[in-house]
């Protein structure tokens, strides 16, 4: 099929236009969208901010996504342009897996489990004119909203310690300020911490530096904690 201008490249996928109004998702390896997008459905009924769902375009590969055309800067982008600061921005990641996790279980019979995204930092939320909208749900299951808390502090605390990173400083001040504004919904655990780099440690997409720092991220964590 053909494809518009690439939008933008990520570990796993590639974004194309479609139109003004729609973008294609497109998985290098995977071989399934379902559970992707049986979840972004659920969210979303919930009044939980995500792309809306296109239809399938024609010509396009089985595991292929047609999503909302979103317009404005993600939350990473935000920050270094000064557009918002780091506590303005903490507030807004904590806000926003407090309202997920508040969203029921969709499949899991136990009633302490939520919906997680487990892959929520800055390059997943776009800031549009009508709010904030997360994107990329491929990492998406159920479980203790715990987990989802960590592996958001965690992956901060990972690009707060990339010496290749420009946003480093930045980043470490809105790990502290996320930590500080999630220090109300339960924190960050060191059970919780420790299975969050369990985690990201089984990630085929993390390059070997960012595995290596696993542990002085956990520990970032911790000391940025409130």
């Amino acid at each position: 099929m053909h494809t518009g201008q690439l939008l933008g490249s990520g570990r796993t996928a590639d974004v194309y236009a479609l139109d003004g109004s729609w973008v294609l998702r497109r998985y290098r390896d995977r071989s399934d969208t379902t559970e992707e997008l049986a979840v972004m459905s659920y969210v979303g009924a919930f009044g939980f901010p995500v792309p809306r769902i296109g239809p399938p375009a024609e010509g396009a590969r089985p595991t292929d996504l047609v999503l909302q055309r979103l317009t404005g800067p993600t939350l990473a982008e935000a920050l270094p342009a000064g557009r918002l600061g780091a506590a303005e921005a903490g507030a807004l990641l904590a806000r926003l897996l407090r309202e997920l996790h508040a969203i029921p279980p969709r499949v899991s019979a136990n009633p302490e489990d939520c919906v997680l995204h487990l892959d929520l930092h800055p390059e997943n939320v776009i800031l549009t004119r009508g709010g904030a909208v997360v994107i990329d749900w491929s990492t998406a299951t159920e479980g203790p909203p715990g987990l989802d808390r960590a592996m958001s502090a965690l992956t901060l605390a990972r690009i707060a310690l990339d010496p290749a990173s420009p946003a480093g400083a930045g980043v470490r001040a809105l790990l502290a300020a996320l930590l500080t504004e999630l220090s109300d919904d339960g924190g960050v655990s060191a059970a919780d911490l420790a299975l969050a780099r369990t985690r990201q440690r089984a990630n085929p997409y993390l390059t070997a530096r960012e595995r290596g720092c696993l542990d002085r991220a956990v520990d970032l964590v911790i000391g940025c904690a409130p």
